[in-house]
């Protein structure tokens, strides 16, 4: 592996980190621990004496610009060592700009007062939006970073027989990730005292929106599951690639590893850990796709479809 491609996987991976962190911001409630203040903490560069609540939104804000700095360095270093029209040169300045409108709804939130006990249905849209954005930003960075040590292109014969279950099954994972979005919030603003409390608060016809959205989770998270399960078993099947075997199976344990996850959280009543736990699992997950995809999507095929068979006979 080449150094490049090193720090790519490096500046991957301190993603996830930020990610988690943020989540663990949500989780305690420490979202207005700056005050109604962006870039600046409480007026402050550094906050002088802080509460433990300041504290921890002031760790995510200086990772998050970290973040932003590795992206940028990741990016000058790609677009300085690899060819014009190189597909890692789009994967990195994606990489950039994906990162700089994290960084934009992070402001949002924090200016608008969609953090703490908001409960209103911006926050929840925003919070959405937010984690689709991060994971596109993931996507690109995990791109970036195959890219980084690889020449492969991607091959339109198997861009015709895998691009419309990858497409779907990415649309239904960042699905799923919104909606987890959303619960998570439910989770933090109206935890339940008991698991049938939960279910009644969820059922409820006056419950919050919240919570009743919160439903949705579990279903979106099955389908995604399913979906998984069933692209990367057409690619096992089509290739003898040990690489793209290997990531087939491992994005379908992950898929099935963050449905029992996603239950245990549940009947733990979605402690803090927990969501962590949950998301970093949700981040794993994804990131293995987005690998199985490019995978799939550059490598010669073992059998024919019947399509290409019978074209072939004629």
């Amino acid at each position: 592996m080449t150094r490049l491609a090193r720090f790519a996987w490096v500046v991957l991976g301190w993603n996830v980190v930020v990610i988690l962190w943020g989540a663990f911001v949500r989780a305690t409630g420490s979202g207005a621990g700056c005050g109604a203040h962006w870039p600046l903490c409480n007026g402050e560069v550094v906050p002088r004496a802080p509460a433990l609540e300041t504290m921890v939104e002031f760790t995510h804000r200086a990772t998050s610009g970290t973040a932003l700095l590795l992206v940028l360095a990741l990016a000058l270093w790609i677009f300085g060592s690899r060819p014009k029209g190189h597909p890692a040169r789009w994967a990195a300045g994606a990489a950039l700009v994906f990162i700089l409108v994290e960084a934009a709804v992070g402001a949002a939130l924090v200016l608008f007062h969609l953090v703490g006990a908001n409960d209103s249905v911006a926050r929840a849209l925003f919070m959405a939006g937010h984690l689709a954005n991060t994971f596109v930003l993931l996507a690109c960075l995990a791109l970036a970073a195959h890219w980084s040590g690889t020449d492969a292109r991607i091959r339109p014969e198997a861009v015709a027989r895998f691009g419309r279950g990858l497409g779907v099954t990415a649309v239904v994972l960042v699905g799923v990730g919104k909606s987890g979005a959303v619960a998570a919030l439910g989770d933090t603003l109206y935890p339940a005292d008991s698991l049938l409390g939960g279910l009644a608060q969820d059922v409820s016809p006056t419950a919050h929106l919240l919570l009743q959205l919160r439903l949705a989770h579990p279903i979106l998270a099955v389908a995604g599951a399913l979906c998984v399960a069933f692209v990367a078993g057409r690619v096992f099947q089509a290739t003898a690639d040990v690489a793209a075997r290997s990531a087939a199976w491992s994005v379908s344990a992950l898929a099935f590893l963050q449905l029992a996850a996603g239950l245990l959280n549940v009947a733990l009543l979605a402690p803090v850990w927990m969501q962590i736990a949950h998301l970093l699992l949700a981040d794993l997950l994804w990131i293995a796709f987005v690998l199985l995809a490019v995978r799939a999507l550059s490598l010669p095929l073992l059998t024919p479809t019947r399509e290409e068979a019978l074209a072939r006979g004629a």
